[in-house]
């Protein structure tokens, strides 16, 4: 099925086409690019034109580029334009432009890319769905997920993030959704704002987007949540709430176990249950409002609150497996939470009480007891009050449910000082440090949550512990 032509793709781009090509799909990477893919050679910390011979090489049916690189011949499929971003940028107005898909766009400081994921799986089984696979939402990952949606797309998810201000509003006007949701706002990129009321005006920004007569879906329990609804109100948006504080879909009871979240809600005079396969309040808040923006699309949120219990959060964002420890004896297992791709205040709360309401299981370890066992790395870009912040954990209640904290990064330092000493485990300045030593720092029986900030890399730790098995079969006596 052809995605892109060579006329379709110059008339989008004003660009100038080589060939009588087609493209299948749209590439910015030559290590995943599939054959038939358009590959567009952006310049980010490396220039795109320097792969474009591999890509055609690899099968694409052509590039997009901005001038004809060393090594590509003369007469290759290219697509030849003034400035290749926004070429893309003008290839993802066109593919929305020939859509009659019903689009939502979701932000928010913490939950947008699992949110996109719920919204993904639920609306595929109405209608012909497009999301992005990966967590495409900055400048350039936006228009690569409108310029790869099929013309016939029925549903599009569009997540939008953003690190400065100014970001969301132009990626919103590009989506031009039907329905926008706002997750949450929490304190995340403080570095580059003055406070979280002018994080709160930026993810608002998301509704300049919107269609006219447009659906603002808004979490209701913020203490910005005024700001959301002034900017929604202001832009004559239609406006629903979701959370403990709305009357819309209101949140009435949680209950958390080791794998599972049940949520009680009612939605006007119905009440609705629903199910999901991960544990997590703020997944149920996050599913709450992916049945209010099914609605809102036109969909139906009675089969949607069904199909969620199939949702699994991605990788690194609160999976949950059990880790073997020894492949001679079935029983020797530790549960691993892999929480490593994001963190900041209000996610690290949540991470915490679904650590705090695991149940590790006694008597199968070295020592007697399970424990539920937290290994935290720095949450980044929090600014100037990046230090009580971080200190600020060991006031959370859930922290008394934890038996041993270990605390990676010079941040977190301040949070391991803050804790009562019997709770304090092993504190280090880099990843590596604490990965190294994985295979000292848990036993059978325990539950552990991995959790900080991309950049400070506990994903290390993460694969240190799926490793850990084989090490302590070797070290049986390491204590």
């Amino acid at each position: 099925m052809s995605l892109w032509t060579a006329s379709d793709a110059a008339v989008a781009t004003g660009g100038r086409a080589q060939g009588n090509w087609q493209a299948a799909g749209v590439s910015i990477d030559t290590r995943t690019i599939a054959p038939g893919d358009l590959f567009v050679a952006l310049k980010d910390v490396r220039d795109g034109h320097d792969f474009v011979a591999q890509a055609l090489e690899k099968g694409a049916a052509a590039a997009l580029v901005s001038y004809i690189p060393a090594g590509v011949r003369a007469d290759a499929p290219l697509l030849i334009v003034d400035d290749v971003l926004a070429a893309l940028e003008k290839l993802g107005q066109a593919a929305r432009a020939r859509t009659d898909a019903r689009v939502v766009a979701v932000t928010g400081s913490v939950g947008k890319t699992s949110t996109k994921e719920m919204l993904r799986d639920v609306l595929r089984a109405q209608g012909r769905t497009h999301a992005a696979e990966a967590s495409y939402n900055n400048h350039w990952g936006v228009p690569l997920t409108l310029a790869r949606m099929p013309a016939d797309t029925e549903y599009a998810v569009i997540e939008i993030g953003m690190n400065h201000p100014g970001e969301i509003a132009p990626l919103a006007r590009m989506a031009r959704p039907h329905v926008a949701m706002i997750t949450t706002v929490a304190a995340a990129h403080l570095e580059a704002f003055e406070n979280i009321e002018g994080i709160a005006e930026e993810k608002a920004a998301i509704f300049e987007g919107l269609e006219p007569g447009g659906t603002a879906i808004i979490n209701a329990d913020l203490p910005t949540t005024p700001i959301l609804l002034e900017k929604a109100r202001s832009l004559g948006a239609k406006i629903v709430t979701f959370g403990e504080a709305s009357h819309d879909y209101t949140l009435t009871r949680v209950s958390l176990s080791d794998d599972k979240t049940v949520v009680q809600a009612q939605v006007g005079d119905t009440g609705v249950i629903f199910k999901i396969n991960s544990a997590g309040r703020h997944f149920a808040m996050n599913g709450l409002g992916v049945l209010a923006a099914t609605d809102a699309l036109g969909g139906d949120s009675d089969m949607a609150a069904m199909d969620i219990s199939g949702w699994q959060p991605p990788a690194g964002r609160g999976t949950r497996e059990v880790v073997a420890l020894d492949e001679a004896d079935e029983d020797l297992t530790f549960d691993l939470i892999d929480d490593a791709f994001n963190a900041n205040p209000t996610s690290m709360t949540a991470a915490l009480e679904v650590l705090a309401a695991a149940t590790p299981k006694d008597g199968i370890g070295r020592v007697s007891k399970g424990r539920r066992v937290a290994i935290l790395g720095d949450m980044l870009e929090l600014g100037p009050d990046e230090r009580t912040l971080h200190k600020d954990i060991a006031k959370l209640p859930d922290i008394a449910e934890l038996h041993v904290i270990h605390c990676v990064g010079p941040r977190m330092r301040y949070l391991w000082q803050a804790l009562p000493p019997p709770k304090r485990g092993r504190q280090v300045d880099t990843a590596r440090e604490l990965a190294d030593q994985a295979h000292r720092i848990i036993d059978a029986g325990d539950v552990v949550l991995v959790k900080g900030s991309k950049g400070s890399r506990v994903s290390l730790v993460v694969e240190a512990l799926r490793k850990a098995g084989r090490v302590m079969d070797a070290e049986k006596g390491d204590a």
